[in-house]
C-alpha cells in the first residue's frame, strides 16, 4: 500500500523516537473496509429472509427469536477470541486478513446450504438442518466483522477515524441495500417464484444466497489483496508502543486459567467511555434484534391485515389447504420487508456520506443522540401505516401493488437509517481512541459483547413478551423497541468522548 504522510498527523514516541504514521488516501480507506460491503450483503439476506426460512419450515412467531438467539451467541464467544487471537497475529496474509479471509470462506459455504435445508431431511430434520446452518453463518460473519472493524483503527490514523467509520458504515449499507432487495429483484425482474410451499423455500430466496455468497467472497479479496498491513516494527512505531515489551508478553507461556483471569482482568479494567457506551448498547441493540426479527410478521398483520392465527403452525397444519390469499399476502409481505430493509440502508448510506463532517462540527454525541432518537420515534410510528387500499408503486426497476400503508412505511425507514448509521460509526470512533493499541483487537471483541448481550436479552425475552403480553400482535413489539431506542439516545448524554490514546 503507497501511502502519505502529514505533517498535522498526530505522532507516536517509540524509543524515544517520533514517528508520525501516514495519511491515507480515500482509496485506500475505502480499501481498507470494501470487503464489509460484501459481508454486510451476506448479512442482510439472512436479516431479511431467516424469519421467512424459518416460518417456512414450521417455526412459529414466539420461537423466532429463539433461533435468532444464534447470532449474538456466536458473537459472544467468537468475537472476543478472534480479536484477542488477531492482536497476536502477524504473518505473510497480515495481521486481521486471515481472520477476515477465513470468516468469508465458511460464511460462504453456509450460505449456499442453508436455504437448502429441505433436500437434507433424510439425515435431519429441514428446520433442524437450518438452524446448524444459521449457527455456520453467524460465527462466520463474526469472524469478520471484528477484524474488520480493528482493521480501521490499525491502518487509519487518529485524524481520520471519524471518515474511516463513516466510510465502512456506507459501505455495509451499500451492501446491504443490494443484499435486502435481492429476492425481490429476482421475483420482479429475473421471474423467479416468491412463494413457497410448507416445508420449502421459495426459489427466488435460494438463488439470493446464492449471489449473495458470491459477492461476500469478491469482495473480501478485494480487501485482502489491495490492502498492505502494517509490519509489526512499524505498527508499533506508529501507535507508540514498545515492541520487546508486547514480543515477550505474547512469548510467555501461560495455562488456559492465567488466560481466563487476563481476560477477566481485561473486563473489569475497561476503559470509562467503554462502558458508558455498553448502556447506550445494550438498548440499541435491544431495538435492533426486535426489528429483525418481527418486522415481516409484524407488517404481515399490520398492514396486510393478515390475523395472528396465519403464523401460527398448528392452526396451519390443521388446515387441508391454506388459502392461495394467505401464501400471495406473505410471499409480498416478506418480500417488501427486503424493500424497507434496503430503503433504511440506503437513508444509512446517504446519512453515512456526510456523518464524519457533521460529527467533527457539532459533536459525536449530539449526533448519536438525535439519530437514535430519531430512530426510536420512527419505530413506534410503524403502527400508524394499516391502510390496506391496494396501491401500485413504480420502483423504477419493476412496478408493484401494495397496501397503502406499506407505501408509507418509507417514511420511518428515514429514521431507522439515520440511526442506523449512527450505531454502525459513532460508538467505534468514540471507543478507538480511549483504547490502549496494542490491545485494540481484544477490546473491540470485549466490546461485541455490548452487541450480543442485549440481543441475547432479547432474544430471550421478546417472544415471551409478544406471546404472553401482547397476544402474538407483532407490531406491538416494534414499538416496544422503539421506547428501548429512546432510552438509549437519553444515554449518550453520560457517554465521555474523549481521545485518550
Amino acid at each position: 500500500m503507497s501511502t502519505q504522510t502529514s505533517a498535522s498527523d498526530p505522532i507516536a514516541v517509540n524509543n524515544s523516537k517520533v514517528v508520525v504514521q501516514p495519511t491515507l488516501s480515500f482509496w485506500q480507506v475505502w480499501n481498507v473496509s470494501f470487503g464489509f460491503l460484501g459481508v454486510q450483503f451476506g448479512f442482510a439476506l439472512q436479516n431479511a429472509n431467516v424469519s421467512r426460512i424459518l416460518s417456512d419450515l414450521g417455526a412459529d412467531l414466539h420461537s423466532l427469536s429463539l433461533f435468532w438467539l444464534v447470532a449474538p451467541i456466536m458473537g459472544l464467544l467468537v468475537q472476543p477470541l478472534v480479536g484477542s487471537a488477531s492482536d497476536r497475529t502477524w504473518n505473510r496474509i497480515g495481521r486481521r486478513k486471515p481472520f477476515i479471509l477465513f470468516g468469508a470462506l465458511a460464511a460462504g459455504i453456509g450460505m449456499l446450504l442453508m436455504p437448502n435445508a429441505p433436500l437434507f431431511v433424510a439425515f435431519m430434520a429441514p428446520m433442524l438442518f437450518g438452524a446448524l446452518m444459521l449457527a455456520l453463518m453467524d460465527a462466520s460473519f463474526n469472524v469478520c466483522f471484528q477484524p474488520f472493524r480493528s482493521l480501521v483503527s490499525d491502518m487509519v490514523p487518529p485524524k481520520q477515524r471519524n471518515i474511516g467509520y463513516s466510510i465502512q458504515s456506507l459501505l455495509i449499507n451499500i451492501g446491504a441495500i443490494v443484499g435486502s432487495i435481492l429476492p425481490f429483484l429476482l421475483t420482479n425482474i429475473i421471474g423467479l417464484e416468491n412463494t413457497a410451499k410448507q416445508g420449502e423455500v421459495a426459489p427466488s430466496v435460494i438463488w439470493a444466497f446464492y449471489i449473495g455468497a458470491t459477492v461476500l467472497l469478491g469482495s473480501v479479496l478485494w480487501t485482502v489483496f489491495r490492502t498492505k498491513e502494517y509490519a509489526p516494527d512499524k505498527y508499533y512505531a506508529y501507535k507508540g508502543i514498545d515492541a520487546q515489551a508486547v514480543a515477550a508478553e505474547q512469548a510467555e507461556s501461560k495455562k488456559l486459567t492465567q488466560r481466563l483471569q487476563g481476560f477477566w482482568q481485561l473486563m473489569l479494567t475497561m476503559p470509562k467511555t467503554m462502558k458508558q457506551l455498553a448502556v447506550v448498547q445494550f438498548f440499541s441493540w435491544f431495538a435492533l434484534f426486535i426489528m429483525w426479527v418481527y418486522t415481516m410478521p409484524a407488517i404481515t398483520q399490520n398492514t396486510w391485515g393478515l390475523d395472528a392465527q396465519w403464523f401460527d403452525p398448528d392452526y396451519l397444519n390443521s388446515l387441508a389447504v391454506i388459502p392461495p390469499h394467505i401464501i400471495e399476502a406473505k410471499g409480498a409481505a416478506g418480500d417488501w420487508v427486503g424493500i424497507l430493509f434496503a430503503a433504511y440502508s440506503v437513508f444509512a448510506a446517504l446519512f453515512s456520506i456526510v456523518l464524519a463532517k457533521i460529527a467533527d462540527k457539532l459533536g459525536r454525541k449530539l449526533i448519536y443522540a438525535s439519530a437514535l432518537l430519531l430512530g426510536g420515534l420512527s419505530y413506534a410510528s410503524f403502527s400508524l401505516f394499516t391502510d390496506t387500499t391496494p396501491t401500485s408503486v413504480n420502483l423504477l426497476i419493476t412496478e408493484v401493488v401494495v397496501p397503502a400503508g406499506a407505501v408509507g412505511l418509507f417514511i420511518p425507514m428515514i429514521g431507522v437509517g439515520v440511526a442506523w448509521a449512527a450505531i454502525l460509526a459513532m460508538p467505534y470512533a468514540m471507543l478507538a481512541g480511549s483504547l490502549p493499541a496494542e490491545k485494540t483487537g481484544v477490546y473491540m471483541g470485549i466490546f461485541n459483547f455490548t452487541i450480543a448481550a442485549p440481543q441475547i436479552v432479547s432474544g430471550l425475552f421478546s417472544g415471551w413478551i409478544l406471546a404472553s403480553v401482547f397476544a402474538n400482535e407483532a407490531i406491538n413489539i416494534i414499538i416496544l423497541a422503539g421506547v428501548a431506542m429512546i432510552f438509549g439516545a437519553i444515554s449518550v448524554y453520560f457517554v465521555d468522548d474523549k481521545n485518550t490514546q
